[in-house]
């Protein structure tokens, strides 16, 4: 039989064992008393029994993650060391491209300085090449502007000289002398020859003191270059011409003196080269393929002793240079 409520179980009952007894404090009322019955949990409302504390259940939730605050410092630490170490290496390779500029810049102007230095040498050496004496390189450059003139019964010697004429032909030099014969009797035709090729020509202009005369014709020929300065004793000279009618002829020698033309004319250059009847009107010409005179007579009863009219003579006296 179940006990009465609001009395303690007896032995065999289940349920809580009995509390002790609280005084009653005065002035307060008693506390009701808390009936409880056997098969019924106690209420979760409060303690089962009086002066029994009853456990509270902690909030449920997520606690927070202490882990994280640290990673992103972590993070950041590492993002700012990479960053440093980025901006060392740029700093490095500014500095050594910045190197590399000044010894391209030095290297640039140690090659221009010794492109300088090669080229006044090979300046040099050109000029030195145009000294050397070649009569061979001389008479394939002369040759194809020196012909053999026929004037009458007379031959001499005549070369292209300047520029074309107004008329596209050519200009050429002679001697007076070898065209004497016709400038008298008031004819002016002569003929130009070499090997199998003749070409006409006019007498424009003489000049009797100086042994010159001015050739034109309508044939296309290459002009020689005249020197613009005299030659000096000792020079190196080739000589072309036709003596005795035999075109293409070249001999060599040196310029042994300036003379008196024993006519009463200007100067006259004296050289060694051997020249005979056929070479008057050839022209005279230097190491550097340049027109130094218009050879024009020899020595009689002597050998090496030859006379050329001074180019500069034959240019101021004819606008044809």
């Amino acid at each position: 039989m179940p006990a009465p409520r609001g009395t303690w179980p007896t032995a065999g009952e289940t349920g809580p064992p009995p509390a002790p007894p609280r005084p009653a404090t005065v002035g307060s009322p008693a506390p009701a008393p808390t009936t409880w019955s056997p098969g019924q949990p106690p209420a979760a409302s409060g303690p089962a029994f009086p002066g029994t504390p009853y456990p509270v259940d902690a909030p449920v939730g997520r606690q927070r993650s202490g882990w994280l605050p640290r990673a992103a410092l972590l993070l950041a630490l590492l993002l700012v060391l990479v960053s440093g170490v980025q901006a060392y290496q740029i700093h490095v390779l500014n500095d050594r491209l910045g190197d590399t500029r000044r010894n391209l810049a030095t290297a640039q102007d140690r090659d221009g300085l010794r492109l300088d230095g090669v080229e006044q040498r090979t300046e040099e050496l050109e000029k030195q090449a145009g000294t050397v004496f070649n009569p061979e390189e001389i008479a394939e450059t002369v040759l194809r502007s020196v012909f053999r003139v026929r004037a009458g019964t007379s031959t001499g010697t005549a070369f292209a000289v300047g520029k074309p004429n107004s008329e596209g032909g050519a200009n050429l030099f002679t001697n007076y002398h070898v065209v004497e014969s016709l400038w008298t009797t008031g004819e002016r035709q002569v003929f130009l020859e070499r090997t199998d090729q003749r070409f006409p020509a006019t007498i424009v202009k003489v000049d009797e003191e100086n042994d010159v005369a001015h050739l034109r014709t309508a044939a296309k020929f290459t002009g020689l270059v005249t020197a613009a300065t005299p030659v000096k004793s000792g020079q190196q000279i080739v000589v072309v011409g036709a003596p005795l009618g035999l075109t293409d002829s070249v001999t060599t020698g040196v310029v042994s003196a300036f003379r008196k033309a024993e006519n009463g004319g200007g100067d006259v250059i004296q050289f060694d080269a051997p020249i005979n009847p056929g070479n008057s009107g050839g022209p005279v010409i230097n190491s550097a393929k340049q027109v130094v005179g218009i050879a024009t007579a020899k020595a009689r009863n002597a050998e090496g002793i030859g006379l050329a009219v001074p180019i500069k003579t034959a240019c101021d006296g004819f606008d044809i240079c």
